[in-house]
């Protein structure tokens, strides 16, 4: 009888388990906790672009098919299915974030894979480094970010205020009543 016990180092396997799993609606990932079946030679670059031996994967649909079961453990991250899991490299952020409007009383952003996130308290924007090298993500879903692209932040400082905040005045933007610090009002991002 042969062995059926899923090879991890095949995305087209990989891409089965998905499929099927895709057609009941987002996945479940963070309810499934299968084995853990070794690292596979596939890496997500900080512009977005994901990388399956070396070369680019170039059809977008199953760029977002492993997106969408995309899951942070720590540093590290993973792409999970009911019956396997195995690791994969993020150089920086999972997603970028492309661009950004307005609505209502929210900052929405649209992802390089089409997801759209409203920044609130449940979704946070943080900027990480100094205020002359900042680099701003936007949290995505269970823990993923994406890396706020240099355009949609120049957007994004438009829109910006100053605030006090611990006794410290910031400059920042506010989504869903929530002030997102950028930097020190004194040395706001250029």
């Amino acid at each position: 009888m042969p062995d059926r016990t899923p090879d991890p180092r095949r995305p087209g396997e990989i891409a089965s388990q998905l499929g099927k799993a895709a057609k009941k609606g987002p996945p479940p990932v963070h309810l499934w906790n299968p084995p853990f079946c070794g690292d596979i030679d596939m890496r997500i670059a900080s512009d977005g672009t994901w990388f399956y031996q070396g070369g680019p994967i170039d059809r977008r649909p199953l760029v977002k098919l492993f997106a969408s079961v995309l899951r942070r453990e720590g540093e590290r991250h993973f792409l999970v299915t009911p019956v396997e899991k195995v690791g994969i490299v993020v150089d920086d952020a999972p997603f970028v974030a492309v661009d950004v409007r307005r609505d209502g009383d929210a900052l929405v952003f649209l992802t390089n894979l089409d997801d759209e996130v409203a920044a609130g308290p449940d979704d946070p924007i943080r900027v990480a480094g100094p205020p002359d090298a900042p680099r701003p993500y936007v949290h995505v879903r269970r823990g993923l970010e994406a890396l706020i692209d240099r355009k949609t932040f120049y957007r994004l400082v438009e829109l910006g205020e100053t605030r006090q905040r611990d006794g410290t005045e910031w400059f920042g933007v506010v989504s869903q009543g929530a002030f997102f610090p950028i930097a020190p009002a004194d040395a706001p991002p250029t």
